[in-house]
This record gives C-alpha cells, structure tokens and sequence, in this order.
C-alpha cells in the first residue's frame, strides 16, 4: 500500500501555517458570534427582568399614596410599588432590597410617596416606616375631669364619655401605687395640665397614661418630703395645690394662698374657701350665695374642717410646689380686691372685714 499523505503536507511550510491560521481564526470568531448571542441573550434577560419598566406612561416626580399591608412580602410590596409607579420594576426593587439587607424589615402602613423614585430612596422610607400623625391638646391648669375629657374628644374624637369613665378607674384601671388614696377612683388631680401631642389613633387609656406619666414627672421637681415632714401625704399636697390654682389668678401668690391654708390647718379653722364650693356647682360662679355654702358635702369647707376628700381640679407645677412649700406668714384671711385678680391677705378677722368692704367697692355686692 502506498503512504497516506494529509493534504497540508504536500503544501510548503509557509502556505501550511496560514491555512491553520485561517482555521483558528474562523473556530474564534464562530466562539465570538456564540459569545455575542449569548450576551445579547443574557442582556435581553436582564433588560426584561430587571430594567424594563412594569407601568410605563407613569410621569415622574407625581405624588401618589401607597398601602402596605401587614405582613406583606417583599415580592408584594415590590409590585404594588411599581404598579404605582414609585419605582420602575418590580424584580430589581427586590434585588435593591435584598442587598440593602432590607427583607423583613420594609414596614406596614399608609405611605405618600412619589413616582420615579430610586430604589434607595423608596426602600429607606418603606424602612423607616409611615409618618405618624398627631394632634395637639392643650389642657390649661385648673380644669376638671369633665372639661379635660371633652377638650380630647374636640381635638382627638376619642368620646368623652369614654374619657370620663376611664379616669374614675383610678387604681384599678391605672395601678401606679399614689393613686391607692385616691376617693371613689376619679383621677381629678393628676391629670396633668399640659400640651401634649397625642398619637392618631390613641385610645383614652393612652392618653391617660401619658398625663399620669407627665404627672410623674413633674413631680419630681416638687419639694414632696417637705410635705410629708409637715405631716401631709401626696394626695393631700395634691389637694391642697388644686384649691390653690382654683383660688390664685396671680402666680406670685401662690405660696401666700398656700400659707393661708397651712395656717389655717394647723390652727384647726375650717378653709371656708370658695372654690370648694363651685367644685360641687355646674358653672362658675363668682358670687356664692347663703344657700350655696350650705350644701351637704365633704367637700364643703365652710361646713367641714380640714381638706376636702380629693383634688378639685388639675393644679399646674407651680401650684404643686406651692404646695408644699408654702410662704412663711401669719394671714389666716384673704380676700378679692383687685379686678386683676389680686388678693388682700390678713391676720386678724378686723382686717379682713376691712379688706372686703374694699372689695365690694370694686366689684359691687
């Protein structure tokens, strides 16, 4: 048999070489195409799932509202975000949260958002959870249950009634250990006076709370052992300071109107003070009548020695440090004698007749 000759050895070195040349040079460039299609599969893919926009016609930068439900997944929260517009694709969303660590953590609620957002911006806010809204109450001081609850349910709409019926739980509803001494349950006293910015949808129990707790902590700045060493307990310093708001329109007289009520106590003379009596009246009034003072009540001071059995309203601070800290005088009497609310305070009984003739002439009979 004759020898078997490949072709390429018949041919010269040269011509060899740039025939196997050619051959690689045609085997990478049909590996290049593959690449390329491959590529341009992959891209293609990638654009599809990733890039390529869930809701288009959506104009950027619109303000748009967005729920999301409690214990939604990631994938659901993801496509109710695109489907808005917020953010331009639902599996790329997912991957930006997957990334920023972000599962699990994206937070129910009611969002305004705002279409065309980045992914890192809409997952931060989805993070960091809705804005919650409050409402601002103000409760002056001396004001009673009944005027507090209706103020929150005017500014809140959590119903007075509610309020009302709670706040005469006291320590079984709220069992924080002062409120043991507190008569028949009602929380009139220590209802802080205040602003307070109260959570939407706060109950009465919660707004409750946050007055006791305030009451708490403005407790904490008054002189409480001075009190007790005067052999008074924290409910009748509480007592004490609430006839004191009710009686004193003029801040510096406070600690003297407590002095009166000090003086009085220890000498065993009964309060006869007026604001005890609008406690147990509807209204104010400014003139109390013979028959006003005979009302059968313990917390009649004129009929009844010592203090009354609770609070009569919500003293602010300054009436509790008052309080228990009362001006070192020896008046016994004080009356009404000015139209800004300034009183005349006296030692002997002669005095105070002379101070009241002198009110009469300003405010009339």
């Amino acid at each position: 048999m004759g020898r078997r000759y490949d072709t390429d050895d018949l041919l010269e070195p040269g011509r060899r070489r740039r025939r196997q040349s050619t051959r690689v040079g045609v085997a990478f460039a049909l590996v290049g195409i593959v690449l390329v299609l491959l590529a341009a599969g992959t891209a293609g893919a990638w654009w599809y799932l990733f890039l390529r926009p869930d809701a288009a016609g959506i104009e950027p930068g619109r303000e748009v509202q967005v729920e999301v439900p409690q214990g939604a997944p990631t994938a659901a929260i993801a496509e109710r975000l695109s489907t808005a517009g917020v953010v331009s694709n639902a599996n790329m969303f997912r991957l930006e949260a997957r990334r920023a660590g972000a599962d699990g953590q994206l937070r129910a609620g009611i969002y305004d958002l705002t279409t065309g957002m980045s992914y890192s911006d809409a997952i931060a806010q989805l993070r960091a959870g809705p804005p919650i809204a409050y409402t601002t109450v103000t409760i002056p001081e001396g004001w009673v249950v009944g005027e507090i609850a209706e103020r929150v349910e005017r500014d809140t709409g959590i119903p007075a009634a509610e309020f009302e019926a709670l706040a005469t739980g006291g320590y079984d509803e709220f069992p924080r250990e002062y409120l043991r001494e507190v008569p028949e349950g009602s929380l009139e006293g220590y209802l802080f006076p205040k602003t307070y910015r109260v959570e939407e949808g706060s109950s009465a129990r919660d707004v409750i709370e946050m007055m006791l707790d305030q009451f708490e902590t403005e407790l904490a700045e008054v002189d409480v052992a001075a009190a007790e060493n005067r052999g008074f307990s924290l409910h009748e310093l509480v007592t004490m300071a609430s006839i004191i708001e009710r009686e004193t329109r003029v801040a510096d007289e406070r600690p003297t109107v407590s002095s009166v009520i000090h003086n009085r106590l220890e000498r065993g003379m009964r309060l006869e003070i007026d604001a005890t009596i609008e406690f147990l009246l509807p209204g104010t009034r400014f003139r109390l009548t013979y028959d006003d003072l005979q009302i059968d009540s313990p917390y009649n001071t004129y009929r009844n020695a010592g203090l009354p059995p609770g609070p009569i309203c919500s003293p602010g601070l300054a009436s509790l440090k008052a309080a228990a800290s009362p001006a070192d005088t020896n008046y016994v009497f004080y009356v009404l004698t000015d139209q800004d609310g300034s009183h005349t305070f006296t030692e002997t009984y002669e005095e105070f007749l002379r101070a009241k003739e002198r009110s009469k002439e300003v405010f009339g009979e």
